[in-house]
């Protein structure tokens, strides 16, 4: 299921544009990005980057995270002391990024948290996708394509991999709640599951420990689409993709 980057980039564009409404002189905003390794948030930086160029009075300073907390709670905290006038934030973990968060917005910047949530309420405006939601229809849909399967219907029970999201962030915990809710009472066991922390190489990996150890796999779940790729790159290098269906 592929994220609503450009929902995502129209709604960060009308809360700028909002922004800029004030007196006439430059505002900086500073744009804290958990990483750049999944091609979507390239995409969610253009957007942004597109949205903020029609407001000449916007100066946006993008910065990479590199998935790593403790930069990223460096960089916002470099914001916060040059005197940014507005943070975007996309979080790697909720619980790290909430104090440096929090404490832009009692000092009265304006922060914007772009698809990850923080803990608690001290930020200006959350725009994100229902990612419980997300994992709760991915799992009943594949529940219904898996019983339709002639190897699910001999054995009696499917048997699924499941490729987390890095689950310190609230999209991972969320799609994996929300997934093992439509599992509840099915003949689906999960056999597998591994935190690939949303990056394709480490889907790989997992996946390739996964068909080590089990010879029977009737689908891979993975809560985005460069693990679902990762997954399938494992399984074609193993001659056992076509047995298989991916969903990201």
């Amino acid at each position: 299921m592929k994220k609503p980057v450009r929902t995502f980039a129209l709604l960060a564009a009308t809360s700028l544009a909002a922004f800029a409404a004030g007196p006439a002189r430059k505002f900086t905003i500073g744009m804290s990005q958990c990483n750049l390794g999944e091609p979507w948030r390239v995409q969610m930086n253009a957007d942004i980057r597109k949205a903020a160029a029609a407001h000449p009075e916007l100066n946006v300073i993008f910065k990479d995270a590199q998935n790593d907390t403790l930069k990223q709670r460096s960089q916002i905290e470099e914001f916060i002391n040059s005197g940014a006038d507005l943070l975007i934030v996309s979080p790697k973990e909720a619980a790290p990024l909430t104090p440096p968060v929090a404490a832009a917005f009692k000092k009265g910047i304006p922060v914007i948290v772009l698809d990850r949530k923080v803990l608690g309420g001290d930020f200006t405006q959350f725009i994100g996708a229902d990612n419980r939601k997300i994992g709760r229809s991915a799992g009943e849909w594949m529940v219904r394509r898996l019983l339709d399967l002639p190897a699910v219907k001999a054995r009696g029970r499917a048997r699924v991999v499941e490729l987390k999201g890095l689950m310190t962030s609230t999209p991972g915990q969320d799609r994996n709640a929300g997934f093992r809710e439509a599992l509840q009472g099915k003949p689906v066991d999960v056999i597998f599951q591994a935190d690939m922390k949303w990056l394709e190489p480490e889907a790989r990996r997992e996946m390739e420990s996964a068909l080590a150890v089990y010879k029977d796999i009737d689908l891979v779940y993975a809560h985005n689409d460069p693990g679902a790729h990762g997954a399938y790159l494992a399984a074609k290098a193993a001659g056992r993709e076509k047995s298989l269906l991916f969903v990201g």
